[in-house]
Protein backbone atom coordinates (compact mmCIF):
# COMPACT_ATOMS: atom_id res chain seq x y z
CA UNK A 1 0.00 0.00 0.00
CA UNK A 2 1.41 3.43 -0.95
CA UNK A 3 1.51 6.29 1.54
CA UNK A 4 -1.28 8.00 -0.38
CA UNK A 5 -3.50 4.94 -0.22
CA UNK A 6 -2.68 4.54 3.47
CA UNK A 7 -3.75 8.12 4.21
CA UNK A 8 -6.99 7.69 2.26
CA UNK A 9 -7.73 4.42 4.06
CA UNK A 10 -6.99 6.03 7.44
CA UNK A 11 -9.28 8.97 6.69
CA UNK A 12 -12.04 6.62 5.58
CA UNK A 13 -11.64 4.56 8.73
CA UNK A 14 -11.71 7.70 10.88
CA UNK A 15 -14.90 8.88 9.17
CA UNK A 16 -16.50 5.47 9.61
CA UNK A 17 -15.59 5.43 13.30
CA UNK A 18 -16.93 8.97 13.83
CA UNK A 19 -20.15 8.04 12.01
CA UNK A 20 -20.54 4.90 14.11
CA UNK A 21 -20.00 6.88 17.32
CA UNK A 22 -22.59 9.45 16.27
CA UNK A 23 -25.07 6.70 15.44
CA UNK A 24 -24.49 5.14 18.85
CA UNK A 25 -25.11 8.43 20.67
CA UNK A 26 -28.88 8.81 21.06
CA UNK A 27 -28.55 12.23 22.67
CA UNK A 28 -27.41 14.19 19.63
CA UNK A 29 -29.79 16.89 18.43
CA UNK A 30 -32.40 19.09 20.10
CA UNK A 31 -34.62 18.32 23.07
CA UNK A 32 -37.46 19.98 24.95
CA UNK A 33 -37.28 19.13 28.65
CA UNK A 34 -39.77 19.77 31.43
CA UNK A 35 -39.72 19.22 35.14
CA UNK A 36 -42.67 17.31 36.52
CA UNK A 37 -44.77 19.09 39.10
CA UNK A 38 -45.76 22.73 39.49
CA UNK A 39 -43.07 25.40 38.87
CA UNK A 40 -40.46 22.72 38.14
CA UNK A 41 -38.81 24.35 35.14
CA UNK A 42 -38.92 24.26 31.34
CA UNK A 43 -35.63 23.68 29.53
CA UNK A 44 -34.18 23.29 26.05
CA UNK A 45 -31.05 21.35 25.12
CA UNK A 46 -28.98 20.87 21.98
CA UNK A 47 -26.21 18.25 21.92
CA UNK A 48 -23.54 18.20 19.21
CA UNK A 49 -20.51 16.04 18.55
CA UNK A 50 -17.39 16.97 16.61
CA UNK A 51 -14.51 14.52 16.31
CA UNK A 52 -15.84 12.48 19.20
CA UNK A 53 -16.07 15.57 21.45
CA UNK A 54 -19.47 16.46 22.89
CA UNK A 55 -20.72 20.03 23.24
CA UNK A 56 -24.05 21.44 24.25
CA UNK A 57 -26.24 24.53 24.38
CA UNK A 58 -28.74 24.75 27.25
CA UNK A 59 -31.66 27.00 28.08
CA UNK A 60 -31.67 26.91 31.87
CA UNK A 61 -35.28 27.92 32.43
CA UNK A 62 -34.79 31.65 31.81
CA UNK A 63 -32.58 33.88 29.70
CA UNK A 64 -31.25 32.42 26.45
CA UNK A 65 -29.28 29.27 25.52
CA UNK A 66 -25.67 29.20 26.71
CA UNK A 67 -22.81 26.74 26.11
CA UNK A 68 -22.41 23.91 28.61
CA UNK A 69 -19.02 23.75 30.30
CA UNK A 70 -19.60 20.14 31.38
CA UNK A 71 -21.34 17.55 29.21
CA UNK A 72 -20.59 13.83 28.90
CA UNK A 73 -22.09 10.39 28.51
CA UNK A 74 -21.23 7.84 31.21
CA UNK A 75 -22.66 4.33 31.33
CA UNK A 76 -25.26 5.34 28.78
CA UNK A 77 -26.42 8.36 30.79
CA UNK A 78 -26.18 11.99 29.65
CA UNK A 79 -24.70 14.18 32.39
CA UNK A 80 -24.28 17.96 32.16
CA UNK A 81 -24.01 21.05 34.31
CA UNK A 82 -25.01 24.59 33.35
CA UNK A 83 -23.14 27.55 34.77
CA UNK A 84 -25.09 29.63 37.29
CA UNK A 85 -23.69 32.93 38.59
CA UNK A 86 -20.24 32.01 37.23
CA UNK A 87 -20.24 28.75 39.19
CA UNK A 88 -21.07 25.15 38.22
CA UNK A 89 -24.79 24.63 38.53
CA UNK A 90 -26.73 21.50 39.49
CA UNK A 91 -26.03 18.24 37.73
CA UNK A 92 -28.64 17.07 35.23
CA UNK A 93 -28.81 13.34 34.57
CA UNK A 94 -30.90 12.00 31.68
CA UNK A 95 -31.32 8.70 29.92
CA UNK A 96 -32.63 8.21 26.38
CA UNK A 97 -35.41 5.82 25.47
CA UNK A 98 -35.84 6.33 21.76
CA UNK A 99 -37.08 9.89 21.27
CA UNK A 100 -37.83 10.33 24.96
CA UNK A 101 -35.67 11.35 27.89
CA UNK A 102 -36.18 10.68 31.57
CA UNK A 103 -34.02 11.73 34.49
CA UNK A 104 -33.66 14.24 37.29
CA UNK A 105 -31.79 17.23 38.64
CA UNK A 106 -30.94 17.81 42.30
CA UNK A 107 -31.69 21.37 43.35
CA UNK A 108 -30.87 22.97 46.68
CA UNK A 109 -34.25 22.19 48.21
CA UNK A 110 -35.53 19.22 46.23
CA UNK A 111 -34.98 16.72 43.43
CA UNK A 112 -36.96 17.43 40.27
CA UNK A 113 -37.87 14.61 37.91
CA UNK A 114 -37.45 15.47 34.22
CA UNK A 115 -39.02 14.30 30.98
CA UNK A 116 -37.80 15.25 27.52
CA UNK A 117 -38.93 14.85 23.93
CA UNK A 118 -37.79 15.86 20.47
CA UNK A 119 -39.26 19.13 19.15
CA UNK A 120 -42.06 18.70 16.60
CA UNK A 121 -41.43 18.47 12.87
CA UNK A 122 -43.34 21.43 11.55
CA UNK A 123 -43.32 21.17 7.78
CA UNK A 124 -43.53 24.35 5.69
CA UNK A 125 -45.52 27.38 6.85
CA UNK A 126 -45.69 30.98 5.71
CA UNK A 127 -46.65 33.73 8.13
CA UNK A 128 -46.95 36.16 5.21
CA UNK A 129 -49.51 34.16 3.24
CA UNK A 130 -53.03 35.49 2.58
CA UNK A 131 -54.63 33.81 5.58
CA UNK A 132 -58.30 33.60 6.45
CA UNK A 133 -59.18 35.01 9.85
CA UNK A 134 -61.90 34.26 12.36
CA UNK A 135 -63.60 36.73 14.71
CA UNK A 136 -61.18 38.82 16.81
CA UNK A 137 -60.80 37.94 20.48
CA UNK A 138 -60.43 41.07 22.62
CA UNK A 139 -58.24 40.16 25.60
CA UNK A 140 -58.29 43.70 26.96
CA UNK A 141 -60.93 46.33 26.22
CA UNK A 142 -59.74 49.06 28.57
CA UNK A 143 -62.28 48.12 31.23
CA UNK A 144 -61.88 44.54 32.45
CA UNK A 145 -59.09 42.03 33.11
CA UNK A 146 -61.49 39.08 33.17
CA UNK A 147 -59.68 37.46 30.21
CA UNK A 148 -56.50 37.03 32.25
CA UNK A 149 -55.15 34.74 34.91
CA UNK A 150 -51.61 34.64 36.31
CA UNK A 151 -48.59 32.40 35.87
CA UNK A 152 -47.82 31.87 39.54
CA UNK A 153 -50.91 30.89 41.50
CA UNK A 154 -49.03 31.25 44.80
CA UNK A 155 -48.33 34.95 44.24
CA UNK A 156 -50.57 38.03 44.02
CA UNK A 157 -51.43 39.45 40.61
CA UNK A 158 -50.22 43.02 41.29
CA UNK A 159 -51.83 44.41 38.13
CA UNK A 160 -54.57 47.04 37.95
CA UNK A 161 -56.38 49.21 35.42
CA UNK A 162 -55.33 52.85 35.28
CA UNK A 163 -56.74 55.30 32.72
CA UNK A 164 -57.89 52.48 30.45
CA UNK A 165 -54.64 50.50 30.54
CA UNK A 166 -53.47 47.42 32.43
CA UNK A 167 -50.35 48.18 34.43
CA UNK A 168 -48.20 46.15 36.80
CA UNK A 169 -46.90 47.10 40.24
CA UNK A 170 -43.24 46.05 40.41
CA UNK A 171 -41.33 44.54 42.00
CA UNK A 172 -42.83 41.10 42.26
CA UNK A 173 -45.77 41.51 39.90
CA UNK A 174 -47.07 38.33 38.31
CA UNK A 175 -47.05 37.48 34.60
CA UNK A 176 -50.49 37.67 32.99
CA UNK A 177 -51.68 34.54 31.15
CA UNK A 178 -54.73 34.61 28.92
CA UNK A 179 -57.45 32.16 29.87
CA UNK A 180 -58.02 31.36 26.20
CA UNK A 181 -55.48 29.44 24.11
CA UNK A 182 -54.60 29.92 20.47
CA UNK A 183 -52.82 27.97 17.71
CA UNK A 184 -52.29 30.19 14.65
CA UNK A 185 -53.21 33.84 14.91
CA UNK A 186 -52.50 37.53 14.54
CA UNK A 187 -51.92 39.49 17.74
CA UNK A 188 -52.09 43.28 18.01
CA UNK A 189 -51.03 45.14 21.11
CA UNK A 190 -50.45 48.71 22.21
CA UNK A 191 -48.21 49.43 25.18
CA UNK A 192 -45.73 51.82 26.70
CA UNK A 193 -42.70 51.34 28.93
CA UNK A 194 -41.70 53.28 32.01
CA UNK A 195 -38.72 55.60 31.71
CA UNK A 196 -35.32 54.40 32.89
CA UNK A 197 -34.58 54.71 36.59
CA UNK A 198 -31.56 54.34 38.82
CA UNK A 199 -31.08 50.86 40.23
CA UNK A 200 -29.64 49.74 43.54
CA UNK A 201 -26.10 49.66 42.15
CA UNK A 202 -26.37 53.17 40.77
CA UNK A 203 -26.74 52.03 37.15
CA UNK A 204 -29.70 53.05 35.02
CA UNK A 205 -32.33 50.34 34.62
CA UNK A 206 -34.34 50.34 31.39
CA UNK A 207 -37.84 48.88 31.41
CA UNK A 208 -38.69 45.65 29.68
CA UNK A 209 -41.57 43.24 29.34
CA UNK A 210 -42.38 40.46 26.91
CA UNK A 211 -45.23 39.14 24.79
CA UNK A 212 -45.19 35.34 24.70
CA UNK A 213 -46.79 33.64 21.70
CA UNK A 214 -48.56 30.44 22.78
CA UNK A 215 -46.86 31.06 26.11
CA UNK A 216 -43.59 29.70 24.66
CA UNK A 217 -41.90 32.21 22.36
CA UNK A 218 -41.04 35.63 23.74
CA UNK A 219 -41.19 38.74 21.60
CA UNK A 220 -39.06 41.05 23.69
CA UNK A 221 -40.51 44.40 24.79
CA UNK A 222 -37.62 46.68 25.69
CA UNK A 223 -36.68 50.33 26.07
CA UNK A 224 -33.87 50.36 23.48
CA UNK A 225 -34.75 53.51 21.51
CA UNK A 226 -31.85 54.65 19.31
CA UNK A 227 -29.71 51.58 19.97
CA UNK A 228 -28.31 49.09 17.49
CA UNK A 229 -30.61 46.07 16.96
CA UNK A 230 -29.49 42.93 18.77
CA UNK A 231 -30.76 39.42 19.47
CA UNK A 232 -32.47 40.42 22.72
CA UNK A 233 -33.70 43.83 21.60
CA UNK A 234 -37.23 45.18 21.17
CA UNK A 235 -39.35 42.70 19.16
CA UNK A 236 -36.54 40.19 18.89
CA UNK A 237 -37.50 36.54 19.10
CA UNK A 238 -35.61 36.49 22.35
CA UNK A 239 -32.10 35.17 21.92
CA UNK A 240 -32.78 33.79 18.43
CA UNK A 241 -33.66 36.48 15.89
CA UNK A 242 -32.42 40.08 15.85
CA UNK A 243 -34.91 42.64 14.49
CA UNK A 244 -33.99 43.85 11.00
CA UNK A 245 -34.10 47.44 12.28
CA UNK A 246 -34.77 49.37 15.47
CA UNK A 247 -38.30 50.74 15.21
CA UNK A 248 -38.67 51.52 18.93
CA UNK A 249 -40.17 54.74 20.26
CA UNK A 250 -38.79 56.45 23.37
CA UNK A 251 -39.92 55.20 26.77
CA UNK A 252 -43.18 56.80 27.87
CA UNK A 253 -44.66 56.85 24.35
CA UNK A 254 -47.35 54.45 23.19
CA UNK A 255 -46.09 51.80 20.80
CA UNK A 256 -47.88 49.25 18.63
CA UNK A 257 -46.96 45.77 17.50
CA UNK A 258 -48.55 43.18 15.26
CA UNK A 259 -47.34 39.60 14.97
CA UNK A 260 -48.64 36.81 12.77
CA UNK A 261 -47.69 33.31 13.87
CA UNK A 262 -48.42 30.20 11.81
CA UNK A 263 -46.88 26.86 12.71
CA UNK A 264 -43.27 27.68 13.54
CA UNK A 265 -43.09 30.92 11.53
CA UNK A 266 -43.66 34.49 12.65
CA UNK A 267 -43.65 37.95 11.11
CA UNK A 268 -43.65 41.06 13.30
CA UNK A 269 -44.46 44.71 12.64
CA UNK A 270 -43.35 47.29 15.23
CA UNK A 271 -44.67 50.83 14.97
CA UNK A 272 -45.44 50.31 11.27
CA UNK A 273 -42.08 48.74 10.35
CA UNK A 274 -41.65 45.02 9.62
CA UNK A 275 -38.83 43.84 11.89
CA UNK A 276 -39.26 40.04 11.62
CA UNK A 277 -40.05 38.54 8.22
CA UNK A 278 -41.40 34.98 8.33
CA UNK A 279 -38.57 33.86 10.63
CA UNK A 280 -38.42 30.39 12.16
CA UNK A 281 -39.40 29.93 15.78
CA UNK A 282 -36.33 27.83 16.44
CA UNK A 283 -37.17 26.76 19.98
CA UNK A 284 -38.92 27.77 23.17
CA UNK A 285 -37.45 30.86 24.80
CA UNK A 286 -36.58 31.58 28.41
CA UNK A 287 -39.56 31.74 30.75
CA UNK A 288 -41.80 29.53 28.58
CA UNK A 289 -44.86 28.12 30.32
CA UNK A 290 -44.32 24.67 28.82
CA UNK A 291 -42.56 22.92 25.94
CA UNK A 292 -45.61 21.40 24.23
CA UNK A 293 -44.85 23.24 21.00
CA UNK A 294 -47.40 21.57 18.74
CA UNK A 295 -50.33 22.44 21.03
CA UNK A 296 -52.33 25.68 21.31
CA UNK A 297 -51.15 28.00 24.05
CA UNK A 298 -52.08 31.27 25.77
CA UNK A 299 -50.74 34.77 25.41
CA UNK A 300 -48.48 35.71 28.31
CA UNK A 301 -47.54 39.28 29.19
CA UNK A 302 -44.43 39.65 31.32
CA UNK A 303 -44.97 41.79 34.38
CA UNK A 304 -42.23 40.63 36.73
CA UNK A 305 -39.66 43.18 35.52
CA UNK A 306 -40.17 46.94 35.33
CA UNK A 307 -43.36 48.93 34.95
CA UNK A 308 -45.32 48.64 31.71
CA UNK A 309 -48.80 49.60 30.45
CA UNK A 310 -50.95 47.66 27.95
CA UNK A 311 -54.04 49.42 26.59
CA UNK A 312 -54.89 47.00 23.76
CA UNK A 313 -54.46 43.25 23.29
CA UNK A 314 -56.46 41.62 20.48
CA UNK A 315 -55.91 38.12 19.06
CA UNK A 316 -57.48 37.14 15.72
CA UNK A 317 -57.36 33.39 15.05
CA UNK A 318 -56.24 32.13 11.65
CA UNK A 319 -58.62 29.52 10.29
CA UNK A 320 -56.60 28.06 7.40
CA UNK A 321 -52.88 28.29 8.38
CA UNK A 322 -51.70 28.56 4.78
CA UNK A 323 -48.30 27.15 3.91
Amino acid sequence: MTNRHFVIAALALGLAVATAIAQQNPYLGRWNIQGTGENSGVYWLEVKQDGGQLSGMFLDGGGHPLPLAVIKVENGELIFQPTRQNKPGPEFRLKAQGDRLTGSVKLADRTVNLVGARPPKWGHYDANAAHKFGPPVVLFDGKSMDAWGVQRQDRPMKWAIEDGAMTNDPPGANNLVSKQKFQDFKIQAEYKLDKAHEGRNGQMVKANSGIYLRGRYELQVLDDYGEKPFERGHMSVYGWHTPTSNASKPAGEWQSMEATVVGNRVSVILNGTKVQDNVVLEAITGGALDANESEPGPIMLQGDHEKVWYRKVVVTPITDARK
